[in-house]
């Protein structure tokens, strides 16, 4: 690979920002290109091929122009969306990362990221699972999941067990993780077409 080859870079960019139901207008994929190299002068960045990106519920609102602060904030017309995904490091002049490590956390909506602020990532280090679950189970909706249902909540066999959005990305797991404990599990979501999906 040639230190300055440059490459195509697919992005998914937000045009305007949604009001109601998204539209497919209200984004575009546009084509730009990026150097397959870290700039020589930038400390701590890491350059990615993104390989899979999860698309969350809590993304919908960071579509909107938020009129009171958020615990993320929107995103900005014109520029790519931005979630959580696995990536492969192609370049990197950051000490824990090296090239072809393999890393999930938070990236863009486009092939290749350059990323400036990889205290957002985490190493793969078990690569005997798919590498999609680290956009799941494994991922930031897993721990979540976990965090909140066995460190925060701590239920016992037999207990009830509440899951408001049931049928979103940390609902659906909080549900089975009740069940595995031996939990009785209630679940709402938004819509019945949201329940069948999850039935």
């Amino acid at each position: 690979m040639a230190g300055e080859e440059a490459v195509s870079n697919k992005q998914v960019i937000l045009s305007n920002y949604v009001t109601g139901f998204p539209k497919e207008s209200d984004m575009k994929i546009i084509t730009g290109s990026i150097n397959l190299k870290v700039p020589e002068d930038s400390k701590d960045t890491v350059l990615l091929k993104n390989l899979y990106l999860s698309c969350d519920p809590y993304m919908r609102g960071r579509m909107s122009k938020l009129d009171k602060p958020s615990f993320v904030a929107s995103f900005n017309p014109g520029e790519p969306l931005s979630g959580y995904g696995v990536s492969k490091v192609l370049d990197s002049t950051h000490p824990n990362y090296k090239k072809d490590d393999l890393v999930w956390g938070l990236t863009s909506w486009e092939e290749y990221s350059l990323i400036q602020s990889p205290q957002h990532l985490i190493k793969i280090l078990d690569t005997n699972v798919p590498l999609s679950y680290y956009t799941g189970i494994l991922g930031m909706p897993g721990l979540t999941a976990y965090g909140g249902l066995y460190e925060l909540c701590s239920p016992k066999k037999g207990e009830y067990v509440y899951v408001s959005a049931a049928s979103g990305a940390v609902g659906q797991l909080v549900g089975q993780f009740a069940k595995l404990v031996g939990c009785y599990v209630v679940g709402s979501a938004g819509s019945k077409e949201k329940v069948s999906l999850h039935s």
